[in-house]
């Protein structure tokens, strides 16, 4: 089974729009496919497939809970929080905010008098959805107010790679949140390969540098695929791709039956396109 991501740093450029083009056209040769929607606070793999979204299943984690007996409000959760969810002043019982909390646990681990328990918390919401009998979807959806949502796409990709051995899929395909922030390196993590979708402008190029730099880090190989590719300045991303030795291995035209299929919901008429 391979895991493949569709990635890109600049925000509509067409990276849901090509794993779902990938992932279809894949499932017409006949390939088993699961694609996974982690792009948890804003998911739009299945309004642009025109479906449902089915069989929710929610996420809950672990938030830090002040037993206020037994605190003697040394301040050393606070002194030990990465994310700063926890405000202390001297002398004072610690606060915790649970919307900058990643429930790492480091707190009740370091607190010397076991003052801190935990409280579990709904975080988010997986579904399921059968799109055809060689693709399904996966599609992870984190509650409103979720300020870290990194681990609602670890949870997602876990039930993801779950359901694809259960449907013994040749290829998962990983649809990451824009950016280069800790939920999209969450998605990114164990993916053997990444298409960075772009776009030839000023704003496309710049993110896509971002993103080279990222998966560079991370030791991932990856392509490149030029959305619009017809419009812009081409020479943009050409630049990238003498700078990094990353090619450009798809392009994908500015396309009036494109723009149709989109808004229609049916882009299973345009996997000619890629």
């Amino acid at each position: 089974m391979r895991l493949i991501a569709s990635t890109g740093g600049k925000g509509g450029t067409g990276k849901s729009t090509f794993a779902i083009l990938l992932a279809l056209k894949l499932a017409s040769q006949g390939k088993k496919i699961l694609l996974c929607d982690c792009d948890v606070e804003c998911p739009n793999d299945y309004l642009l497939l025109n479906k449902k979204l089915h069989d929710p299943e929610p996420m809950y984690q672990n938030f830090p809970e002040l037993n206020a007996e037994k605190c003697v409000s040394c301040g050393t959760c606070s002194k030990v929080c990465r994310e700063h969810a926890i405000f202390w002043v001297k002398g004072k019982p610690p606060m915790f905010f649970d919307d900058l909390c990643t429930g790492c646990g480091a707190c009740w681990i370091a607190c010397p008098q076991e003052a801190i328990e935990t409280k579990k918390k709904i975080v988010g919401e997986t579904f399921i959805t059968k799109i055809s009998e060689k693709l399904w979807l996966i599609t992870g959806m984190s509650k409103p107010g979720i300020t870290e949502t990194g681990p609602v796409v670890k949870e997602t990709k876990k039930r993801a790679l779950k359901l694809a051995q259960n449907m013994r899929a040749k290829i998962v395909i990983v649809d990451t949140a824009p950016g280069a922030h800790c939920n999209v390196i969450q998605a990114l993590l164990g993916c053997e390969m990444a298409y960075i979708v772009t776009e030839p402008t000023p704003l496309g190029a710049h993110d896509a540098r971002l993103i080279l730099d990222l998966l560079k880090m991370m030791n991932i190989p990856s392509e490149i695929v030029l959305n619009k590719a017809d419009v812009g300045n081409k020479g943009v991303i050409n630049k990238i791709v003498e700078e990094h030795g990353v090619p450009i291995t798809r392009e994908i035209p500015y396309s009036e039956r494109l723009i149709r299929a989109y808004s229609e919901g049916r882009l299973d008429k345009v996997i000619d396109l890629i």
